[in-house]
């Protein structure tokens, strides 16, 4: 079976005046894949890049890294979500921008209740990134209680996160931000 979607799509790169609101077909998932109906999107630098041709993707290209929705349909082998489930993602591939859509089950998780399909859709790829600064790129022996971190930015999406992650680790914070009013 076919759904039919709007989807902001581009067919070529450049400023906001490629994007264009289209109708695109939508499948069945495959094996591994879910199909979502979202209810928000994340906006984020990186959709900007694959707009613009800075990170080349192939075209016609629907752009999106980020969202949250309700699963509609769930292919053969996905073990960790069902129809009905709040979900949300940051992942490859694209495809965001759209009302539906099929994607790699490995990239969803399920969304808690208590997480607004807002929040979840702006705080994935910020809370991955934060992730990514405080878990995996480590000095030698890892970071400590009491250890001392230096954060640019502080008052940023990512910023956010990551200092209040800091924090619950017991790290010793330090933060930068662009102006007065954002370190207040």
């Amino acid at each position: 079976m076919t759904f039919r979607s709007q989807a902001i799509q581009i067919q070529q790169f450049g400023g906001p005046e490629v994007l264009e609101l289209v109708e695109v077909d939508v499948g069945e998932p495959g094996p591994g894949e879910i199909r979502i109906r979202h209810h928000a999107c994340g906006l984020n630098f990186i959709d900007v890049y694959q707009r613009t041709g800075l990170y080349s993707n192939p075209l016609p290209l629907q752009l999106g890294m980020e969202g949250a929705g309700v699963v509609e349909a769930v292919g053969a082998g996905v073990g960790h979500l069902a129809v009905g489930d709040r979900a949300a993602y940051a992942s490859n591939p694209p495809g965001a921008y759209a009302r539906l859509r099929v994607m790699p089950a490995k990239c969803v998780v399920k969304l808690p209740d208590a997480i607004s399909f807002e929040t979840g859709a702006a705080m994935m790829l910020k809370g991955l990134t934060a992730q990514y600064l405080l878990k995996k790129t480590l000095p030698q022996g890892g970071l400590q209680p009491g250890d001392f971190v230096l954060f640019h930015a502080a008052a940023g999406g990512v910023g956010l996160i990551a200092c209040q992650w800091a924090r619950a680790m017991g790290l010793q914070l330090i933060g930068t931000a662009g102006s007065d009013a954002k370190c207040a």
